[in-house]
């Protein structure tokens, strides 16, 4: 009818339905948490097999090194680097070849796809591994410190050291499987860097050529290998400690970060 007036609620034919909106992309930390849990679910069925190989050839390297050293700083640097080096094996090692899986098989297109910040992926994904490996750390040190007669006392730093030292080396993992061209050299970054940080880590640093020496302050398990050793003196200096655990948390602060810009730069590929 010519004069009669349309209703809002009318519907015209012809006219196009406005597009609906968009759900809002997922915020960092609920997104962080999901992410984590996944991973760390994964992680539990497929890595405990490789946990109880770090743990056994971290403890097998104490007892060959028994036989060449003694106690004193030696001694500490021995225990204190084993045990780190379950952390660099897991978070280092594996969380390099897993990226380089991810993204020589397409697995990043899918995360891609999800309305998740990019640093979730990243930060979740190396949470769940770094903190896969504090069962393993904590049963290396208390062997390590069985073994050569250390004090137990302080081992409660491993709260702090795994942590830090993990999200250390799981950013550096996480890089050097998100920029290796291919999965074959992500795996191999990733034992190289595992074996820099036996080499580096498990060695006594007095005993080390001196150019090697200034290699070692660049490896960031250094600094958590430095903060465990240091708490097993009878009267441990807690300034140096936490100031060894803060370039720990700086250092993993920016692997981390260099770790989210691969990923992006990796995704849009």
């Amino acid at each position: 009818m010519a004069g009669s007036v349309r209703t809002p609620g009318e519907s015209t034919a012809g006219t196009a339905a406005a597009p609906a909106p968009l759900a809002p992309r997922a915020r960092l930390l609920p997104s962080l948490a999901a992410v984590y849990r996944a991973q760390l679910s994964r992680a539990r069925v497929a890595r405990i097999p490789l946990l109880f190989v770090a743990t056994f050839q971290s403890v097998g390297i104490m007892i060959l090194m028994r036989g060449v050293v003694d106690g004193g700083d030696e001694a500490r640097a021995v225990v204190a680097g084993s045990s780190v080096l379950v952390v660099a094996f897991v978070a280092l090692n594996l969380l390099a070849q897993y990226f380089g899986q991810l993204r020589a098989g397409g697995g990043l297109d899918h995360y891609a796809t999800l309305p998740v910040p990019p640093a979730a992926v990243v930060l979740g994904t190396a949470a769940a591994y770094a903190s896969f490996t504090a069962p393993g750390t904590a049963v290396t040190a208390v062997a390590g410190s069985v073994l050569f007669d250390l004090p137990l006392t302080h081992l409660w730093v491993l709260a702090a050291v795994i942590p830090l030292a993990g999200a250390a080396l799981a950013g550096l993992g996480g890089a050097l499987g998100l920029l290796a061209p291919r999965q074959e050299l992500a795996t191999l970054l990733g034992q190289l860097g595992m074996s820099a940080a036996l080499l580096l880590g498990v060695l006594p640093a007095d005993r080390l050529p001196g150019p090697v020496a200034y290699a070692r302050d660049l490896l960031p398990s250094t600094y958590g290998v430095e903060a465990l050793a240091r708490t097993f003196d009878a009267h441990p200096d807690w300034a140096a400690v936490g100031l060894d655990l803060a370039v720990c948390a700086a250092v993993g602060v920016f692997s981390l970060a260099v770790a989210t810009w691969a990923y992006r730069r990796a995704a849009v590929r």
